[in-house]
């Protein structure tokens, strides 16, 4: 096995902490002596061990002058646990090979000088693009407190979500449904329109193998919503948050009673719930990440606001036509094609007859 290959290793290590340890990030490690893995671990719960910790607890065989290949800069500061930097000096690892930076003040290259103060060769940079990549949610909320957002739609080749009388199940294939799910899984929120929850009654929770349902968040600024909808009725089993602009008392109390909890927000200059003050009280209740799962208003009002930072676009092979029909962007649009939101070259990935457009947004 080449270093990339055991790099490549930790980082699908890594990913199995998908949705469970949020706000931490992804961190897979890999120790390995004369060609053999003798331990690897990952980070797989938030306030428990992180990946180092585990991997030398996992050795089958001292691992004294072994390498070791860790996803992310090694922590050397005190947190819910005590830095990896003291454990891989302890344990006489002679090499440590990392692939991402860690932007977070707390370790910023500290980690790396502690390993060399002890006399551990480090080598930086090894699958870099991969390891930073899985960790983007992170990087974002790490550096700027606010959750990194992630637009999502499904819709036809001619860009519809829907007909002309409204119906959108289903879209796309099992397959793509499947990957949505995943992605549900890995971000710590799901947020949505009044809209849909008016029209569809979701229940927004992750129908995964391992599932870790987000924390559910409805923008409703004058607390529309039912009390017998899907979301209030388990809102005491799956946090459930409604960001409102005022509202009827008594409604609020009803909503408490079952479990609901209100953010309170201003209005914007549309007179809807102002998103970005929304996210920036995301961020201080350490929701790292919000997958934006609304409708063609919600979209649009998040694009508005500047929050999001990625798009998925799920894509199927038909057409609706129809000039009523939904799309994915409502609102007023913009007015020149200057005024456009600029995206990067899109990562695509195929689910059978479906493709999956990912981009950033730049």
């Amino acid at each position: 096995m080449t270093h990339e290959d055991y790099m490549r290793r930790a980082i699908a290590l890594a990913k199995q902490g998908s949705g469970f340890v949020n706000p931490n990030p992804l961190v897979g490690a890999v120790i390995v002596r004369d060609g053999r893995i003798i331990g690897e671990g990952y980070h797989m719960k938030y306030g428990t061990p992180h990946a180092e910790r585990n991997a030398l607890a996992n050795c089958t065989e001292d691992p004294h002058g072994a390498e070791m290949y860790v996803t992310l800069e090694p922590c050397c500061h005190y947190g819910k646990n005590p830095p990896c930097t003291e454990a891989v000096i302890a344990a006489g690892i002679r090499r440590v090979y990392v692939g991402s930076d860690d932007p977070n003040p707390l370790v910023a290259g500290k980690g790396l000088q502690k390993l060399r103060e002890a006399g551990i060769a480090v080598e930086t940079g090894l699958c870099k693009a991969e390891c930073d990549r899985m960790n983007r949610i992170f990087f974002h909320y790490i550096t700027t407190g606010m959750p990194y957002c992630i637009l999502k739609t499904a819709m036809t080749a001619d860009g519809k979500t829907a007909t002309r009388t409204g119906a959108s199940q289903w879209i796309t294939n099992e397959l793509s449904r499947a990957h949505t799910h995943e992605t549900r899984k890995r971000c710590a929120a799901i947020l949505c329109g009044i809209g849909t929850v008016l029209a569809d009654d979701p229940s927004l929770t992750c129908r995964t193998e391992q599932p870790s349902n987000p924390v559910r968040i409805v923008c409703d600024t004058h607390l529309r919503i039912p009390l017998d909808c899907r979301l209030v009725r388990t809102a005491k089993e799956i946090p459930t948050y409604i960001a409102a602009c005022g509202g009827d008392p008594a409604k609020q109390a009803a909503l408490r009673n079952a479990g609901v909890q209100i953010i309170p927000v201003c209005e914007d200059e549309t007179g809807h719930a102002d998103l970005r003050m929304l996210m920036q009280k995301l961020g201080e209740m350490k929701l790292d990440s919000v997958l934006i799962e609304g409708g063609a208003e919600i979209h649009e009002a998040a694009l508005r606001a500047g929050i999001v930072q990625a798009v998925q676009i799920y894509m199927a092979p038909m057409i609706f036509g129809g000039k009523t029909a939904k799309t994915a962007v409502g609102g007023t649009g913009v007015a020149e094609i200057a005024e456009a939101y600029r995206l990067s070259e899109p990562e695509i990935t195929r689910f059978g007859s479906d493709i999956l457009l990912e981009y950033e947004v730049i």
